[in-house]
């Protein structure tokens, strides 16, 4: 009985730098089960071929001419494009991985990555599976944790009773007199919270407010 053909995985690599994107074009072919459908030197021409192609799974450089892998990544997310996308990035830092997956990336790798690696993380792409080295795992937890921290500022209690009553539309005086405070005690909270929330004035804080899951 005859063997099925294994399935096979259709790429596109957008890369400025040819040397590089001609290296991983080369491995990725030589796994024989990786069929590279086409290369882009940059990220209009890499939207527009995924756009056409529409590839199992893209691999980008995240800073490219034009477009920027991320900026690439957006779009394809925005248009419900099935295309999964794997980045690569000279730099590791945090924010950039971070910023990566909240994109909705299904890989980073370091551009400094073996071959190997990136034709398993393509392989692993194919099927669903989210790929992080283990060197930038630790530093992207540190930054969900911190930017968790940031989204979700604790506030007192009285800087809660503060915040529903400006949800509630009522002025500084009214919050006081309901309170049992002086004015200037509320004004003090108001200004507290403005500074937790990053805002300048009260619709805007409400706003914000609302947008972390502050206000009920």
């Amino acid at each position: 009985m005859a063997t099925p053909n294994p399935v096979r995985i259709r790429v596109v690599i957008a890369d400025d730098h040819p040397l590089f994107r001609e290296g991983i074009s080369r491995a990725l072919q030589l796994s024989g089960f990786i069929d590279v459908v086409a290369e882009a030197e940059d990220g209009r021409d890499a939207l527009d071929i995924i756009r056409r192609e529409e590839p199992d799974v893209a691999v980008l450089d995240m800073r490219m001419p034009g477009l920027d892998g991320i900026a690439v990544l957006h779009a394809l997310v925005r248009d419900h494009t099935p295309t999964r996308v794997l980045l690569l990035s000279a730099f590791t830092d945090s924010p950039s991985v971070y910023r990566a997956i909240e994109e909705g990336a299904s890989g980073f790798l370091t551009k400094d990555s073996k071959r190997s690696e990136v034709v398993e993380a393509v392989r692993a792409i194919s099927r669903g599976k989210t790929v992080v080295p283990p060197e930038v795992t630790a530093g992207l937890a540190e930054e969900i944790r911190a930017r968790r921290t940031h989204s979700a500022p604790t506030l007192s209690e009285r800087e809660r009773q503060v915040l529903t009553g400006m949800a509630r539309g009522l002025s500084i005086p009214q919050i006081a007199q309901e309170l049992f405070l002086g004015t200037s005690t509320v004004k003090t909270h108001t200004q507290r919270l403005y500074e937790k929330l990053n805002v300048s004035d009260r619709a805007a804080a409400v706003a914000e407010a609302m947008r972390r899951g502050l206000l009920e």
